[in-house]
Order: structure tokens, then C-alpha cells, then sequence
């Protein structure tokens, strides 16, 4: 597992562990020094950059520990003498563990809709007279983000989910571009574009509150800051857990650096504008742009079509989102890591 050693203190020492970052920025919020630096999320998640979700200021930690306290998932991890700290006073060890009782079935629909693979079910014909199936069932709590899917779908009422916080989700509507960034980016499978039907007008996206952890990793990663997540409560019995609610609850998530650049090529560009109108800065600053006027706006906020190729108009507007890479039928713009500051 690939690891990054952020500091070194005596016998301590805080690591990085990208597999199991989700992108919240919670830890950002409670940095003191602002060693940590959240961006790029959309990109990243959609694997469209060669990076991680959080960057590193270098000779700036104080070997505190406060990102490590707050962290979900165990991505940011305190060390004293080379083995992870155990304590309640860090939140992914006051969660309690996702647990599966004997009344299981072995159904497999936890297997099913877990969003992260962390559970495991085999299954076999029972050894006695009874027309049943016997099995395992087998939860991966290195992975799992407790985001309760599979207590939700359990029909028997067997699997056991904690929660890390308590939280609220709005979404802007007049903002919101519906370009998936959120959906994508969200490690839960929370957030989801609604089906319709013919004249029906439902939200452009919508949530599921009983899988969402109330992370922000949605909230960091929009390009057009549509949504605000709050964190309400730190649900777990986390020790010493008030002096990180006062610098989480009712705060809004943090607003993310930009820690990439588009890069374009005008000899494999054709010219087409797809990137132009799917971009969503673009979308939120004309409206008749979204809708695919693209020659009747002279001005463009981020992308625009000019002598023939794409032009970047401005980088720091950018939402680093990847939608103009991933509509690009030439493979024509992408983006790169940018240096942080």
C-alpha cells in the first residue's frame, strides 16, 4: 500500500494513505498550519489525473495529530513507534465496527450494493434435510466507510451500521449543472441522478440520506459550488470529541485549492465545442451556452473555440471537474498537476 510520511516527530509520525482517502477535506478544516491541501477531486476520482485528492506543504507540520483525530477512514494515520495509535480520541477508532449477526441469510444483497466491495458473501446448499442455503458473510472493515447501504437492504435486519457524523446535504438547483462531478465523487453512492418520465420535472441531482456519511467530498469537488454540507454531529462516541465539533459542526466544507491545469492541443483539437458547452463554469455563467448557442456568445468564462481550437480563457475559473477530457473525442485537452503554493 503506497504510503506518504507527511512529518516526523521524536517517535511519532503522521502518514498518508491515498487508497483510503475519500476527498472529504475534513482534515483540512481542522489543520492548524494548513500543511493540507484538498483539490482536483472530481479528476482524480474519475481517474482522469495522476495524483492524489490531498497535497502536502512541505516543512510545515507539527506532528499534531488533529487531521489524523477527525479523518473517517483511517487515510491519515498517527504512528508512535512505527504502529497506528489505538486510541478512542481518533474517530476511526471510536466507530464501531460494521457487523453481521447469525440471523444473516447470506442473501448477498449487502455484497451487492456495497459501494466500496468491502463485503464478502459465500454461499452453500445446507448440509441437513432443510430446503436453505448456508454461507458466510465477511466485512472488510479496512475499507468499509460505514455508509450503511447494507444495513438498509438487509431483509432480516442482521447488519449493523455506525455512522461517523450526522450532517445536512443542500444542493442549489438554479446552480447545479448536472454534471455528475458529485455523483462520481461520492464514495457512498449517496448522490444520483433521478430517472423520469415524459413532463415530469424531478431534481437535476438528488440524495439518498441514509447512505450518506455527510463527508463534503461532494461538496469539494463540484465545480460550480452548487452543494453545502454541514457536519452536525460527530456521531461515533469519539473521546474528547468537542474541541473538533467547535471546528467542524454547522461549517460549511472547505472550499478546494486548485491543484490542476487544463492542457490542450490544437492539432489533435477539431474544433467541435463539445468541451465548451459541456463545461460546467462555462454552463453557470450563460445559460443559452448550456443549452448549445455555442456561436452566439462572444464570451466564454473558461473554454471558448477560437481560429478553429480550443483556448483555455482563463485556468484559475477552472471547477476541475474533467468533463471537457471526457467529452473530447481527439483526447485534445486534459489536465496535468499544478504546484501548489
Amino acid at each position: 500500500m503506497n504510503e506518504t510520511v507527511i512529518s516526523t516527530k521524536d517517535n511519532k509520525q503522521v502518514v498518508y494513505i491515498p487508497e483510503k482517502c475519500i476527498g472529504c477535506g475534513t482534515c483540512v478544516m481542522v489543520c492548524p498550519k494548513e500543511t493540507l491541501v484538498i483539490g482536483s477531486v472530481g479528476p482524480v476520482a474519475r481517474g482522469l489525473i495522476d495524483k492524489e485528492f490531498l497535497e502536502i506543504r512541505p516543512n510545515t507540520c507539527i506532528t499534531c495529530g488533529m487531521c489524523s483525530k477527525v479523518c473517517p477512514t483511517g487515510a491519515l494515520e498517527m504512528r508512535e513507534d512505527g504502529k497506528p495509535v489505538e486510541e478512542k480520541t481518533y474517530l476511526i477508532n471510536a466507530i464501531k465496527p460494521t457487523t453481521v449477526n447469525d440471523d444473516c441469510v447470506h442473501c448477498g444483497l449487502c455484497e451487492q450494493v456495497c459501494p466500496q466491495g468491502c463485503i464478502e458473501v459465500d454461499q452453500w446448499l445446507s448440509n441437513d434435510n432443510a430446503a436453505k442455503v448456508d454461507g458466510q458473510t465477511t466485512i472488510d472493515q479496512e475499507c468499509c466507510v460505514h455508509c450503511g447501504w447494507c444495513e438498509s437492504v438487509c431483509p432480516v435486519d442482521a447488519i449493523e451500521v455506525e455512522k461517523p457524523f450526522e450532517g445536512t446535504w443542500f444542493r442549489d438547483e438554479d446552480v447545479c449543472q448536472a454534471c455528475r462531478t458529485c455523483v462520481d465523487v461520492c464514495p457512498c453512492n449517496a448522490l444520483f441522478n433521478p430517472d423520469w418520465e415524459a413532463g415530469e420535472r424531478v431534481d437535476k441531482v438528488a440524495q439518498r440520506p441514509d447512505a450518506c456519511i455527510y463527508c463534503g467530498a461532494c461538496a469539494v469537488s463540484c465545480p460550480v459550488q452548487a452543494i453545502d454540507v454541514r457536519k452536525t454531529a460527530i456521531a461515533a462516541e469519539m473521546e474528547k470529541k468537542k474541541v473538533f465539533e467547535k471546528k467542524l459542526l454547522d461549517k460549511p466544507s472547505v472550499k478546494p485549492t486548485l491543484t490542476s491545469k487544463l492542457v490542450t492541443d490544437e492539432y489533435d483539437c477539431l474544433g467541435c465545442g463539445n468541451c465548451v458547452i459541456v463545461c460546467p463554469v462555462n454552463a453557470y455563467a450563460n445559460k443559452e451556452l448550456a443549452a448549445g448557442h455555442l456561436n452566439n456568445m462572444d464570451e466564454k468564462a473558461l473554454l471558448e473555440v477560437e481560429n478553429g481550437a480550443v483556448n483555455v480563457v482563463d485556468q484559475d475559473v477552472c471547477g476541475s471537474c474533467g468533463a471537457c477530457a471526457m467529452i473530447c473525442p481527439t483526447n485534445a485537452i486534459w489536465l496535468e498537476k499544478r504546484e501548489v503554493e
